[in-house]
């Protein structure tokens, strides 16, 4: 039997999101921070500011709402993992496979929005939580070599002084992951995690990371039954096929938006290799607009 995509960000949720989830989510969440924050090492001093935290030992899963097929087949329906630390940190991870063009103000909308969540006016600002949005992606929208990239608010002629902490934004690139030349899934728990999430990582792999990590053992555990339930099979293909209508939908607008911007270029008299360039339309679509 074909090995379910763990991204879907339907089986996502099942996996991670929901009630009965906290030991994995707390393990990938501490795979995620560590890497970037050393949080096993405690807190570092950098400049006057401290950052960094001991591991999370404590999550809350908080529910979204109610998983219908309404909700499963609507295109723009954002089915985020959302939890709460033991020290009253607010967590959004969000899987988005394919490139919609927006996902850094996307990200920065959802942060907003837990950021700005349960507090009322006239509460004391101190209330609102440090809110940290983890991304996984499988496109290059960050344009930086390393597959996981971490933002903060740091002072731009002071890089080393932070503003405040309230604001933490991960991005992990499923793409350049997998272009890692060599990988460490024995001693690197965030490489375990995402080799074990990776659809295309090999079957043989897939059991050896099982057999490393006593929480990817309890979502694969997890991944398997509820691989054998014919309903949740349909409400998966459903969301896998309300994915790729949207992504055509998308593409569709984006390619004739070029088009009309070729058009406008020819009509200014720019040549072809001037428009190839700047809208990354191949020469034979260029051709075919001047001659109309």
């Amino acid at each position: 039997m074909e090995r379910l995509n763990p991204l879907n960000d339907f089986l996502f949720l099942k996996l991670m999101g929901e009630e009965g989830s906290e030991v994995q989510c707390l393990a990938f969440l501490n795979a995620v921070l560590g890497a970037k924050s050393n949080r096993t090492e405690g807190s570092q001093t950098r400049g006057s500011q401290t950052f960094g935290l001991q591991p999370i030992n404590l999550i809350k899963i908080l529910e979204n709402r109610a998983i219908t097929a309404d909700v499963i087949g609507e295109k723009a329906s954002i089915l985020d993992v959302r939890a709460e630390t033991d020290t009253g940190e607010k967590i959004n991870i969000e899987v988005q496979l394919k490139d919609l063009h927006n996902m850094e103000k996307r990200s920065l909308f959802y942060w907003a929005r837990e950021f700005t969540k349960g507090i009322s006016e006239g509460d004391d600002y101190l209330l609102l939580p440090k809110v940290i949005t983890i991304n996984i992606v499988n496109f290059d929208n960050i344009k930086l070599n390393e597959f996981h990239t971490c933002f903060h608010l740091w002072e731009d002629g002071h890089k080393d002084y932070l503003l405040t902490d309230a604001l933490e934004i991960h991005f992990i690139n499923m793409k350049k992951f997998r272009q890692l030349k060599t990988g460490d899934i024995t001693h690197n728990p965030l490489e375990r995690w995402l080799t074990f999430l990776d659809k295309e990582t090999p079957l043989e792999v897939i059991e050896e990371v099982v057999k490393m990590d006593t929480a990817i053992n309890k979502v694969n555990e997890r991944l398997n039954f509820v691989s054998q339930d014919k309903e949740f099979l349909r409400t998966y293909h459903l969301r896998e096929m309300a994915m790729s209508d949207l992504t055509t939908v998308v593409n569709t607008a984006i390619e004739k938006n070029k088009f009309e911007i070729a058009k406008n270029l020819l009509y200014e008299g720019m040549s072809l290799e001037f428009i190839q360039k700047t809208i990354g339309l191949d020469a034979e679509t260029i051709r075919s607009i001047n001659m109309r």
